[in-house]
């Protein structure tokens, strides 16, 4: 029954991603945003629980990254496709008209991100180097970072946030960059716990801790700032790494 557990999770983590599915084709993003973070809880629980019960397998590495590729992958893509697709419908200096009838493909460039989450899940499985720490930003973390983005604007008292964030461009190259950085040679640390040693885990309960009073105070607007900082801190460790050795 045991064998069973982690794989039982996982699906789970597929369902909530089915589910956050259909609400972004509803265009309930917020919705949509809630189901991606229960996938993503689940998804650290199926490792956790493989982990204790030790019970990992190959099939069960598969089953992961499918479930990741449509909740971390595929519903991201889908909801930035209605954020784009919302400011042109909405917003008269980005409507389609008749001479600008080519600006209709614009919202497909959001499936960009589901295929570069794609290319990093497909390279996560075979690489070796990515067993401890991640190479580029993990799909889960870029999925918040995308879902977040309508919880911004729908909450935000800052007009000049809402104003960021409702600009195509910005929306495109946020499309852009986040393929890019799912999949570029940067390494990041792991958040997982190494041990019950805190000295072992302190850079991670920091980061968490820090993260904590960010959404604590900030609430959804945080979830860019801790994404970048996760970026930023993996770098710095990285070097002080390279230096001390």
């Amino acid at each position: 029954m045991k064998k069973h557990l982690p794989n039982a999770i996982t699906l789970l983590n597929l369902l909530s991603g089915l589910i956050a599915l259909v609400y972004a084709f509803d265009d309930n993003l917020q919705m949509a945003f809630l189901w991606v973070c229960m996938g993503i809880f689940l998804d650290f629980w199926d490792g956790f629980a493989a982990r204790v019960l030790k019970v990992s397998s190959p099939l069960g590495v598969q089953l992961d990254s499918l479930a990741d590729m449509v909740t971390s992958g595929v519903v991201p893509g889908v909801a930035m496709y209605q954020m784009l697709a919302h400011i042109q419908e909405n917003y008269d200096q980005y409507a389609v008209t008749d001479e600008t009838f080519y600006m209709k493909l614009v919202p497909f460039i959001g499936f960009i991100i589901t295929l570069g989450s794609c290319m990093r899940l497909a390279r996560f499985n075979i690489d070796t180097r990515q067993t401890d720490s991640f190479i580029g930003l993990p799909t889960p973390a870029n999925a918040l970072f995308i879902l977040s983005i309508p919880m911004i604007t729908n909450t935000t008292s800052s007009d000049l946030i809402f104003t960021i964030f409702s600009n195509p461009y910005v929306l495109v190259f946020i499309s852009l960059f986040s393929a890019f950085i799912m999949n570029a040679e940067i390494p990041l640390f792991s958040l997982k716990t190494k041990n019950k040693n805190l000295s072992d885990n302190k850079i991670t309960l920091l980061f968490l801790g820090i993260c904590a009073l960010l959404l604590l105070f900030f609430r959804f607007e945080a979830i860019p700032v801790i994404i970048a900082f996760y970026i930023a801190l993996s770098v710095v460790l990285n070097k002080s790494k390279k230096s001390v050795s």
